[in-house]
């Protein structure tokens, strides 16, 4: 089942790379009592989604903030080694875009967002959305319908703010 507005995000453990090496970070933990914004998308280093949809959030990323954003989640069926190289690659991470893998695709199956292309090696891959969670409950959700980032871009997200 695909999540909805007014659904209760799944308890999920999401990796990102830390002063350690990788690092768990419990998705109830990072969003219990805040507001968050959640992006997810098909892959790092992908055509849309390094030239239109991480940078549609690093432009709104500010304006977000103004409207009690207290973080933006970048969420890709990657491993934290490339999410973090991509973050910086792009800027995303020195804009305060929090770069997350769901390297199992435990996180976007359970919220219903898989998709497969096998002639790409896309197996269990996130489709292309954007949210709003407050206290861990979805308050905006933007599924992608067609090809591209218009739906899902932060400027969509941030005009139903």
């Amino acid at each position: 089942m695909t999540i909805a507005i007014g659904s209760r995000l799944p308890e999920a453990t999401l990796l990102t790379m830390g002063e350690n090496g990788a690092e768990a970070v419990t998705l109830s933990d990072r969003l219990k009592g805040r507001k968050v914004v959640i992006f997810g998308l098909p892959g790092a280093y992908t055509g849309t989604c390094s030239t239109a949809h991480v940078p549609s959030f690093m432009r709104t990323a500010g304006k977000f903030a103004d409207k009690g954003v207290d973080e933006i989640l970048c969420v890709s069926v990657n491993d934290p080694f490339v999410m973090k190289a991509w973050g910086e690659a792009t800027g995303a991470t020195a804009t305060g875009i929090t770069m997350l893998g769901d390297a199992d695709a435990s996180f976007t199956k359970a919220i219903g967002l898989t998709f497969d292309v096998p002639h790409l090696g896309f197996f269990a891959r996130s489709k292309r959305y954007s949210l709003l969670a407050e206290d861990g409950v979805v308050t905006q959700f933007n599924p992608e319908t067609g090809p591209g980032c218009e739906i899902s871009a932060g400027e969509h997200l941030l005009s139903q703010l």
